[in-house]
């Protein structure tokens, strides 16, 4: 008869909101795709055709009739011959014409894609650009960032209070691009005309305001770095303007905030600066230098909860720690700090620097990024506070399907990505059991994959490498798996205590610490045959496992 120890199974968690803030209007069950699905998520040779390396994005923010007008500048260079290519951009959009060397091209359209007809084949190598213009009313964020597109808001003082996010939903739902992660665009210009009465903040560096002769004043954004497409995004507000520098890995660091004018106290912005400045400390510690500096680092205020919008992170936790007053870990740990600041910062790393080529490894952004709430912990109060923190979150967990989502059809895993990979993060740096080793896999992805596209073979094989440990099983169970592996514990005839893994993945292995009650534990290799677990004086009364760092469950027989 076998009696069930622990079975470290999650429950659902009233806080478990506050872990997928970020990009929950993915989350949507979704098991059957269409041929949009596939236009949208399939690098098609009309999409890989050419590599996009400029945008100049142009566009009028109408808002008292929710209505945006402009153009997109695409300027690429071909990969191979063509004459035909695929954009995107949402049908409720309306193309107005796509203009080449000043002569209109024709075009036709697919639910959300739009493909266009050169009129002669364009060369491998050669640099060419074309312009889309385009208008319509975008789609309206039911409630921004789970649901995505526009949202149209007005602050206490009646002032237009207008910002975008659309992760997993595309950037295509307000201006055409190229909508796929695999290609981000090398640098570009945001030029964004709102009425004078407000101003618009954009990514990267503010490099000119236009005042426009018809009311309108157009603010004109510069990005040196690379960007994701879902990454770029308007914010428009009756904005209050500071700044301090940082003094950062790489040098002096500009930082930026852009606060509402009803914010405008004291308080509040010592609030923003402590959280900011601990934030770039304890990360630039784990991860390496912040990536952007080109562009600085900005905390531009919105009436949603928050998204990672490189270089101009949007916040909106309403200048408190925790997320919205809450702790998803249960532990205290979450109420010293402000959870927007420090999850929407670690995406800088991971999510914008580190890059998934597709939305199936989107697991890669939030399972790295949820787990740097914890380094952040460690930085400032202790590896056993940040495990503890790890540990809590648990209660968050669904174990509902993958972390890993299908390829190819623009879908991203389960909403358990963040605190299931979080949880696997601390457990495999507990495997490794060396502080200084596993700092230096986390820096070092930063640098080997410095502005990259990843998928889960470049980061499951490099951390297997650097660290020294064959982690290939482990991460095929966490992330392509529903389940959690089980540690099966028995006692044979000699006396002798036996350990095996139950693992759906055909030659499972994993290392585990175990030990006596009260000594210290070791590291035992197990698989999936029965093998002797060899610690002196073990026995299945006194037998102590780490269940509060390895996320598994036990069977004692």
């Amino acid at each position: 008869m076998k009696r069930i120890l622990l079975y470290a199974l999650g429950t659902c968690g009233l806080l478990t909101a506050g872990i997928q803030q970020s990009a929950a209007q993915l989350m949507k069950e979704k098991n059957e795709f269409t041929r949009a699905d596939s236009l949208r998520g399939y690098l098609s040779p009309l999409r890989t055709c050419y590599d996009i390396q400029y945008y100049h994005l142009d566009v009028k923010v109408d808002i008292d009739n929710k209505f945006i007008s402009g153009s997109n500048l695409f300027r690429f260079k071909a990969t191979t011959d063509f004459n035909r290519l695929q954009f995107d951009l949402f049908a409720n959009l309306n193309v107005d014409k796509v203009v080449y060397k000043g002569k209109e091209l024709s075009f036709t359209r697919e639910h959300n894609a739009v493909f266009v007809e050169f009129p002669a084949t364009i060369k491998k190598g050669t640099q060419e650009e074309f312009t889309v213009y385009y208008e319509g009313h975008p789609t309206e964020a039911v409630k921004a960032p789970w649901d995505g597109g526009f949202d149209w808001k007005k602050d206490s003082n009646g002032k237009p209070w207008v910002a975008t996010a659309c992760q997993g939903m595309g950037a295509s739902v307000w201006w055409p691009n190229k909508d796929h992660q695999s290609d981000e665009v090398d640098s570009m210009l945001i030029s964004i005309a709102v009425p004078k009465e407000v101003m618009n903040v954009s990514n990267g560096r503010l490099v000119k305001v236009e005042k426009m002769k018809d009311g309108y004043t157009k603010y004109h954004w510069k990005v040196a770095n690379p960007i994701n497409n879902y990454n770029v995004a308007i914010n428009i507000g009756d904005y209050v303007h500071f700044k301090e520098k940082y003094k950062g890995e790489k040098g002096p660091l500009d930082i930026d905030y852009y606060i509402l004018r009803e914010n405008d106290t004291a308080e509040k912005k010592a609030h923003l600066q402590k959280n900011a400045n601990q934030t770039l400390e304890a990360f630039e510690h784990w991860f390496g230098p912040y990536p952007f500096y080109e562009d600085g680092y900005k905390l531009v205020e919105t009436y949603h909860t928050g998204m990672e919008h490189q270089s101009a992170i949007a916040y909106g936790n309403h200048y408190q720690n925790g997320y919205r007053g809450g702790d998803a870990s249960g532990t205290g740990w979450g109420h010293k700090w402000d959870f927007i600041v420090v999850h929407e910062s670690g995406h800088e790393w991971f999510g914008n620097n580190i890059t998934s080529a597709d939305l199936a490894d989107m697991w890669i952004h939030e399972s790295f990024t949820n787990y740097s709430e914890g380094l952040f912990i460690d930085y400032f109060y202790g590896k056993e506070a940040s495990q503890a923190y790890a540990h809590g979150i648990r209660s968050g967990i669904q174990n509902d399907s993958p972390i890993q989502g299908p390829y190819h059809v623009n879908k991203e895993g389960s909403g358990d990505m963040y605190p299931k990979g979080g949880v696997m993060l601390n457990m495999i740096r507990t495997m490794i059991d060396n502080d200084e080793k596993w700092r230096n896999i986390l820096r070092g992805l930063n640098s080997k994959f410095y502005h990259q596209q990843v998928d889960y073979t470049d980061i499951v094989n490099y951390v297997s490498q650097q660290s020294g440990l064959d982690l290939l099983k482990v991460f095929e169970q966490y992330v392509k798996h529903t389940a959690i592996p089980t540690l099966e514990i028995k006692q044979d005839p000699s006396g002798r205590i036996l350990g095996r893994w139950i693992s759906e993945v055909k030659g499972f292995h994993m290392p585990i610490h175990i030990g006596v009650k009260g000594q210290k534990r070791e590291l035992i290799q197990l698989d999936q045959h029965f093998r002797p677990i060899k610690v002196a004086g073990l026995t299945k009364e006194n037998i102590d496992i780490d269940t509060f760092n390895y996320y598994v469950g036990v069977l004692v027989e």
